[in-house]
């Protein structure tokens, strides 16, 4: 939010606070204690009695990048807050385990920086599920490939992600040297805000101090077995870059669970969409249809069977989630697994 925004939309809330609340932005978030800046200062903040017992679900709690109405107190140091206002855009996975519950990574973002190394944790099916949650946040995925001074097949890897994230600006950094930071740079524009998600050890917290000019976020080696990194964010956080952008650094993922609906994997997977509007039929499942314009472009070699096998396992995976949030976790492993599997489904 530019400055002049910001002056703008203090005076569109002023209207909705009384005399002893304030509005302000959340900018970090760390075991129910949270940092809350304004015009003139950073508040340590926590939730209010009445704001906590009026939470009925995970995404009600505050999340870096969320806009706050507060009520400061102990001489004009700290901050209790009241609530959340509304919601641009949410990014936001399945929480971790056999639960359906929601995780928010980070609120209120134009864009989110798709992180991935070009060494051995380059993973194009894993970019698939990163895109997918992206567009469901609402925000626009830029993917950025770090490390590629230790690779020598840039170009050929480069050419894999603009196959599975077609329309997605892709770039291929050195974060140590700043090589290919300038071209990333047109993708950063004065009063948004960035968010960055990948897995640990790809250099998110390298690419955020290149890009401040400055350390602010340790940085630890990776394993040589696997490349694998440790956690070495273990919380969200939003800094201010010099172009009056903002950006939001998140901890490392081990495997990002999706948390949405079918509908948008039609942006995701908009070269499967393309091809499936040229089917025979409209209904076409794009496997034994006679006529289908999906088989065939495997066939010419112009669509991957693995992507084909990737858009059908996630659209599975919402599904089962959409079920779940439906029917519960019991009923959804009837209907997909029990005896009357495929017979049971609702209309």
């Amino acid at each position: 939010m530019k400055r002049n925004e910001r002056k703008d939309f203090h005076e569109h809330f002023s209207k909705q606070m009384n005399e002893q609340e304030q509005a302000g932005r959340v900018v970090r978030s760390t075991h129910g204690i949270y940092s809350i800046t304004t015009e003139s200062k950073v508040y340590t903040g926590k939730l209010s009695g009445r704001f906590h017992n009026e939470i009925t679900e995970n995404r009600n709690y505050p999340a870096v990048g969320d806009w706050v109405i507060f009520q400061p107190y102990d001489n004009d140091s700290k901050a209790l807050l009241h609530r959340v206002l509304q919601r641009r855009t949410l990014l936001s996975r399945k929480k971790a385990g056999a639960g359906n519950e929601e995780q928010i990574i980070a609120a209120n973002i134009d864009a989110v920086f798709i992180v991935t190394a070009l060494t051995k944790e380059f993973n194009v099916r894993r970019l698939e599920r990163y895109v997918q949650q992206v567009y469901e946040s609402g925000a626009r995925p830029v993917i950025v490939c770090t490390k590629r001074d230790l690779c020598d097949t840039v170009s050929e890897k480069l050419w894999q992600v603009e196959r599975v994230a077609p329309g997605v600006p892709v770039y291929a950094v050195d974060s140590l040297a700043g090589e290919g930071i300038d071209s990333l740079l047109k993708e950063v524009n004065e009063g948004e805000t960035i968010s960055l998600i990948g897995s640990s050890g790809v250099g998110k917290s390298t690419l955020i101090n290149r890009l401040l000019h400055k350390e602010v976020q340790a940085t630890e080696n990776v394993r040589e077995s696997d490349e694998r990194g440790r956690h070495t964010t273990t919380h969200r956080e939003l800094f201010e870059l010099p172009e009056g952008a903002f950006i939001i650094d998140t901890p490392g993922m081990r495997e990002l669970q999706l948390w949405g609906d079918q509908e948008t994997t039609a942006g995701t997977f908009s070269d499967i969409e393309n091809w499936s509007q040229q089917c025979k039929f409209r209904d076409c499942q794009h496997e034994q249809e006679p006529g289908c314009a999906v088989q065939q472009a495997i066939v010419e070699g112009e669509l991957e069977i693995e992507r084909l096998n990737s858009f059908n396992k996630l659209n599975r995976e919402l599904h089962r989630l959409e079920l779940k949030d439906q029917y519960g976790t019991h009923r959804t492993n009837r209907m997909l697994h029990g005896p009357n599997k495929g017979k049971i489904y609702p209309s």
